[in-house]
């Protein structure tokens, strides 16, 4: 194993994690706005009985019609997911035509539902079957459009997790993702961040780590025990909008009064709940609006006392008046996200 002296990673990669049913456009949106990101990934097309049509990877990645980035500049690659290699590469062809920033393949996915038909981790089992994916879409795929792939480190056990690395990287794949958990884990922590750096000492492609990171000091933590420079943000980036930013800046809250420095954010979280609040709306059926809000406000909890407040008045609400007049009392103005929509 190689050393990991902290002098080997002079500049930093952020990448925003796609989290199916939570992390869709909408989030997306407003944490690119929120500063810090390299990159992001949309939720995965599911690849099944035929190649997608173009209008669903519109739908997913609405960005496909701003040049395969969000309003803020970033870009974003679209995610696939399936097992059958000749339907992956078609949806691929297709795909590239509309311009992402790239197209990733899921081998991460650890929902039962996705799982029990061949999807995401299950396919960790085989990495015969990755490699065959991979080689079908990147010969399906312009040469200059980066192709890439998330894996977990297996489906039980490790065992395998070397020989998929080494897989997917004789495919084509040009960087990997690294959950650094099995499927059976799930997203129980600790996240095993020393094999992230096992992996990338077997392949020649950039590795990038992720799992566990909600703070600047879980990410110091994850690159000295992975050794790998690069973190795509999930969870971690729900709960605390501003942690790229300050991961940037080196600044872990721990020389200022962390009530103020938390108060100093929500003030600017106000703004981009506002702006979150109007694309939910514009995106998804009115009765399910309320209970997205809830789901983002709940995660804010780990970090904002003010977040606890607006859960709580949130919390029995079920229709769009009550929801837009409990965000007012909060000082969360809709009218103010129409503007950055």
């Amino acid at each position: 194993m190689r050393a990991h002296p902290s002098a080997l990673f002079p500049s930093v990669r952020l990448l925003l994690a796609p989290m199916e049913g939570l992390l869709d456009h909408a989030l997306r949106e407003v944490l690119s706005c929120a500063g810090g990101y390299d990159l992001a990934v949309t939720e995965f097309a599911r690849v099944s009985a035929t190649a997608l049509p173009a209008r669903f990877f519109r739908r997913i990645s609405p960005e496909l019609d701003a040049g395969g980035r969000t309003l803020a500049g970033t870009p974003v690659r679209v995610q696939l997911l399936g097992s059958d290699a000749a339907l992956m590469a078609a949806s691929a062809a297709r795909l590239a035509t509309l311009g992402p920033a790239g197209i990733d393949l899921n081998f991460g996915c650890p929902a039962p539902t996705v799982n029990r038909h061949r999807g995401g981790a299950a396919l960790l089992g085989e990495p015969e079957l990755l490699h065959r994916i991979a080689v079908a879409v990147r010969a399906a795929m312009p040469q200059g459009l980066p192709l890439t792939a998330k894996m977990r480190l297996g489906i039980d056990d490790c065992g395998r997790a070397l020989d998929c690395a080494r897989a997917l990287a004789a495919g084509g794949v040009a960087e990997l993702v690294v959950h650094a958990r099995t499927r059976a884990e799930g997203y129980r922590p600790p996240a095993h961040w020393e094999w992230v750096g096992r992996i990338a000492d077997v392949v020649d492609i950039p590795v990038v780590a992720n799992g566990e990171v909600w703070s600047e000091a879980d990410w110091r933590r994850c690159r000295e025990v992975s050794g790998v420079a690069d973190v795509m943000l999930g969870r971690g980036a729900v709960a605390d909008p501003f942690l790229a930013r300050r991961i940037r800046a080196g600044d872990a809250l721990g020389g200022r009064d962390l009530d103020a420095a938390r108060a100093a954010e929500w003030a600017q979280l106000q703004p981009l709940l506002a702006q979150f609040w109007v694309r939910v709306l514009s995106r998804v059926e009115a009765r399910h609006a309320p209970g997205r809000l809830k789901q983002w406000v709940g995660l804010l909890r780990r970090n904002y006392a003010q977040a606890e407040a607006l859960f709580a008045a949130l919390r029995t609400v079920r229709g769009l008046a009550e929801s837009e007049a409990v965000l007012r009392a909060h000082g969360i103005h809709p009218e103010r996200g129409l503007l950055a929509a």
